[in-house]
């Protein structure tokens, strides 16, 4: 299991960029002109886990196999797209597609690339594209309305339960707010997801800036990260550029490179697990002699279902999980180690897995 995050924001904010740098590909072209994706690319991008070679190394494993995550760029968006300005229509649907929204917003002044705006002003960036997501949810919501309202006359307990979430989210729109702001009934989250709403998706700004910005941010980046602190979505700050670059070093002279520039860590793994975060994901591990692999799951799964993510078998045959918490089984040298130690439990159905277990699932079917 992955997740899919849509890269979104207006042209020539550096989407394409980014997205090159995330997948260490050349699959989307990057040119100073609007409208240059013109079918969305999805690339997979492996998750950043050093407990994954820790474990391989101790287990002996012939093969690691990271957790995966996709990556949507979609073409640049431009005031009007929710009426079919631009490219607008066809992008949108391909949002409706992912998990989550990342807003690339142009914290950077180059004379050499234009702005369709003719001026830096990422807050008024991230305003239109969320505004024309806005305009495209109402536009959705109110169609479907009126067929709504016509089952729900004719007595149809799920259709009225769903106008009540319809309206829901359009008293948020209608305010100019998006519709994650609604407050949601716990019990009725899965129907809320349903309705595939744009701005109900969780969002991450990610501030584009310099080079010579990378490490410190800059005016334009501050303004927001205080935005998404306001909004309380995540943010991280990143140059593309400078990723792009890094993206094509083998790991030596990455890990020089970012010494010069005052960076601990690629900006695209922060970016990776602020994103994990985000959409409440963890992670859990098996290791043996074949293989390490690590399992990306949402935080709360008991045990059957995670193992559902390995095979629809186990989790159906689910008898127990034989789990070591990932420090004992290094501390005790792998799992014959925390055996005898007395580190590895038995769990049964209702356990709830915890990041970095290591796990090995019994089953019969």
């Amino acid at each position: 299991m992955g997740f899919k995050c849509g890269i979104v924001g207006l042209p020539n904010v550096g989407k394409s960029t980014l997205f090159n740098a995330l997948t260490q590909t050349a699959a989307a072209q990057a040119a100073n002109y609007p409208f240059c994706t013109i079918e969305p690319n999805v690339g997979e991008v492996a998750v950043p886990e050093p407990r994954l070679m820790k474990l391989a190394e101790i287990a002996g494993s012939a093969n690691i196999i990271p957790a995966r995550m996709n990556f949507v760029d979609i073409a640049g968006l431009v005031k009007g797209a929710s009426q079919g300005e631009g490219l607008g229509n066809q992008f949108l649907a391909n949002i409706r597609e992912t998990d989550a929204i990342l807003y690339v917003l142009r914290c950077f002044e180059d004379d050499d690339i234009t702005h369709v705006a003719g001026k830096i002003d990422p807050l008024a960036d991230f305003e239109t594209v969320e505004t024309e997501l806005m305009l495209a949810d109402m536009e959705s919501l109110e169609k479907r309305r009126a067929n709504l309202e016509k089952k729900a006359k004719s007595g149809d307990k799920e259709a009225k339960a769903t106008i009540e979430l319809v309206d829901l989210a359009l008293a948020e729109l209608r305010e100019g707010r998006p519709a994650r702001n609604a407050d949601v009934p716990e019990d009725m989250g899965k129907e809320w997801k349903m309705l595939q709403l744009l701005t109900s998706k969780p969002v991450m700004f990610v501030a584009n800036v310099d080079e010579d910005s990378a490490g410190t941010g800059n005016e334009f980046s501050k303004m927001v990260e205080e935005r998404a602190s306001r909004e309380g979505a995540a943010c991280v700050v990143i140059s593309a550029k400078i990723e792009s670059e890094l993206a094509l070093l083998e790991d030596d002279e990455r890990a020089e490179y970012l010494s010069e520039i005052g960076l601990d860590e690629p900006g695209l793994d922060r970016l990776i697990h602020v994103g994990y975060t985000l959409l409440d994901l963890q992670t859990y591990f098996t290791a043996g002699p074949k293989e390490a692999r690590a399992w990306t799951i949402r935080k709360g799964w008991t045990a059957p279902k995670a193992a559902g993510v390995i095979h629809g078998d186990f989790e159906r045959g689910f008898i127990r999980a034989e789990t070591i918490a990932f420090d004992d089984y290094v501390a005790n040298g792998g799992e014959s180690g925390a055996r005898e130690a007395g580190k590895l439990r038995q769990e049964g159905k209702e356990y709830v897995v915890q990041d970095g277990d290591v796990m090995l699932f019994k089953f019969n079917v």
